[in-house]
């Protein structure tokens, strides 16, 4: 299940390299102390809870108002790790930009040392990048993908994308042990300061749309690249939120073919098909809508105020066990780390910080 959204400031640069060096070492002890005490699948929950995701990275001494957060944390823990992951029973794959691509074969690696199928962990990977790039269309690129998993096959996400427009990054959090269906409503906690129309087609309100893209997926590419060029020349309602104008009739064509030949059965196998992006499945709903009436949803799958479940109470009340529980975690942990005492101290000074911030 998707466990969160968060949405962050986007900035540029990176972390000094003292602080990143820094933040591997308190990053480590902390994984060491939750594992040791929790296990690894405990340490998996954790990492899918945007909120003590948000305090962890502050614990570790980043900006948490920044969306570095996301990319600095994620390469911390990453590096902390390294040379444990077979004790621990903790592995990171995966990264930002152009190490991102290589989740998959740094899976499968894992896999060979542990002489297991890395298969199931390469296609939760793929699909949970899929599904926050293409099922649901928030204007956000994704740009990181960390794919943290442990021996026994549980798995956890934190992607992140950005958005060029409104200067901001959106977070996404996936846990493997509570996914029933990757296309079928994901999300259990999402959490953002703004939202705005999305093309959301794993909402429950989109199961008919879905059905419909998949009976269009089986229909000769011919007939499907007609009924995009005759919508491009519609003046369609305000209402309709799928822009159809950056989509290019001619290229999906080729697209087209593949589904027409591979005959998906399900939505979740028409997304996984090679090829098919945010604009095939665009233009599918479009087609869904005008043509047979099976409207997607247009809600972005946000729920809550971002960092503290809205502390204001809207629109979603603070759980505060869930608060209080983080909290504890991440302080009995901070109390076992092997690391100075005056780094201890500016570390929980950092997390009451963080917990008080309006």
């Amino acid at each position: 299940m998707k466990t969160g959204i968060a949405h962050l400031p986007l900035h540029g640069g990176k972390a000094p390299s003292w602080l990143f060096q820094r933040m591997k070492r308190l990053a480590r002890e902390i994984v060491i102390a939750v594992v040791s005490e929790y296990g690894p699948q405990e340490m998996l929950k954790r990492l899918s809870d945007p909120f003590w995701f948000q305090a962890f990275g502050c614990v570790l001494g980043f900006d948490w108002h920044s969306s570095g957060v996301t990319t600095t944390t994620c390469g911390a823990l990453k590096e902390g790790v390294k040379g444990l992951e077979q004790e621990l029973g903790l592995f990171i794959a995966g990264g930002k930009g152009g190490t991102s691509r290589k989740t998959p074969s740094e899976i499968i690696r894992v896999g060979d040392q542990l002489s297991c199928d890395p298969a199931k962990l390469v296609y939760a990977s793929r699909m949970s990048a899929k599904v926050d790039s293409s099922a649901v269309q928030d204007g956000y690129q994704l740009y990181h993908h960390a794919f943290i998993f442990t021996k026994s096959g549980d798995w956890a996400v934190v992607q992140q994308g950005m958005n060029d427009a409104n200067k901001y990054a959106r977070r996404y959090h996936w846990l493997g042990s509570r996914v029933a269906n990757f296309v079928i409503e994901p999300h259990q906690a999402i959490c953002c300061d703004s939202s705005g129309n999305t093309l959301n087609m794993v909402a429950v309100a989109s199961e008919e749309a879905r059905q419909s893209a998949v009976i269009l997926s089986q229909i000769k590419p011919d007939v499907l690249v007609g009924e995009i060029k005759k919508m491009q020349t519609l003046h369609l309602p305000l209402r309709h939120h799928v822009d159809v104008h950056d989509i290019h009739p001619d290229r999906l064509y080729k697209i087209f073919i593949k589904t027409y030949e591979n005959t998906p059965k399900n939505f979740e196998s028409l997304l996984g098909i090679e090829g098919v992006g945010p604009k095939t499945i665009r233009a599918l709903a479009l087609i869904s809508e005008i043509v047979y009436g099976k409207s997607p949803s247009f809600q972005d799958p946000a729920r809550y105020s971002f960092a503290h479940g809205g502390k204001d109470g809207h629109p979603y009340p603070v759980d505060k066990e869930v608060y209080d529980r983080t909290i504890q975690i991440l302080k009995n942990a901070l109390r076992q780390a092997k690391v100075g005492n005056s780094e201890k101290v500016e570390a929980i000074k950092r997390l009451n910080s963080f917990m008080d911030e309006p």
